[in-house]
């Protein structure tokens, strides 16, 4: 039997699904799901007060903190994926004031581009000190601040299956608000069928992939945006110019991990169709969907839309 659980965890809807011989052994096995997805929030959260990442935020300029192997192993993995995309991912975007960028009804104009420029002048993972024998992480720009947005909810996902395929869990899905993670073959069926989502339609599908041992994000500008003067700005902000970016509806990556697809799905929206579509064909394992504002299709080498 299949089961499902569905929970507001990380700020976001948490979807997941287990195989089990019951219901009682299916509860076990979500319980055990969802108690390491709060153990990661209470790690990562800038929202939990004494989480490791306020602890290195509150310290930004004045000294480095000690956090746990697991948070700096993920920031160390967050700084070279920064490499990879040459910026377009960076974990220090935190540094942007989130009044600067709110996206809701109230607002009508852009802010001026120079007061963009100014604030994004924090964003710098260069600036992310990392010692590898104390655990420490140190960012030297007083007001500089990280944030896992970008990542967390892949690594969240991903670490959550894990600990259900270490309990016995023979085939599930986590599903972290569109960043999922599908393993095993269900007994019902050959292989998972999963949606993506229509940019254009809420809660209407695209189109749909069957997968297995398969992990898929999808960053949109259907979440967050406002309309000024005719044009869609959505809440992803290029971190080089503190603006919005337009131009691209949705991205989807496809890969054998949850983290990397959230990861990845965010600077190829940021870096643009041609050089985000170049940079995803030369990573091995890794494929990508884009659709433009004129819902042109975009794909990587091995994808195969029909």
């Amino acid at each position: 039997m299949l089961k499902k659980r569905i929970d507001k965890l990380m700020g976001n809807r948490f979807e997941i699904t287990v195989e089990a011989n019951s219901n009682q052994e299916a509860d076990y096995f979500l319980n055990l799901a969802v108690k390491e997805i709060k153990r990661i929030e209470e790690k990562l959260s800038t929202y939990k007060e004494h989480s490791e990442t306020n602890l290195v935020n509150n310290n930004a300029g004045i000294k480095p903190v000690t956090v746990s192997e697991e948070t700096f192993r993920l920031i160390q993995r967050s700084i070279k994926i920064s490499e990879i995309t040459q910026g377009a991912f960076d974990i220090t975007y935190g540094s942007i004031d989130k009044r600067f960028w709110n996206f809701d009804t109230q607002m009508k104009t852009l802010p001026d581009r120079e007061t963009a420029k100014e604030l994004v002048k924090l964003i710098n993972y260069k600036n992310i000190v990392l010692d590898e024998n104390k655990f420490t992480v140190f960012l030297k720009e007083k007001g500089m601040r990280i944030g896992f947005g970008g990542i967390g909810k892949g690594y969240a996902a991903e670490c959550a299956k894990k600990i259900l395929i270490s309990n016995g869990v023979k085939a599930g899905i986590v599903n972290a608000s569109g960043d999922l993670t599908a393993f095993g073959k269900p007994k019902e069926v050959e292989k998972w069928t999963i949606g993506i989502a229509n940019p254009d339609v809420a809660h209407q599908t695209f189109s749909t992939m069957e997968i297995t041992d398969l992990a898929v994000a999808t960053s949109g500008n259907y979440e967050k945006f406002v309309i000024i003067e005719g044009k869609k700005y959505s809440h992803t902000i290029d971190p080089k110019t503190g603006y919005p970016i337009s131009g691209i509806k949705s991205v989807t990556i496809i890969s054998p991990n949850a983290e990397i697809s959230d990861a990845f799905a965010t600077p190829v929206t940021i870096m643009g169709i041609r050089a985000g579509l170049a940079m995803i064909n030369q990573i091995k394992g890794i494929e990508c969907i884009i659709i433009d504002d004129d819902n042109n299709v975009y794909t990587s080498n091995q994808i195969n839309l029909h």
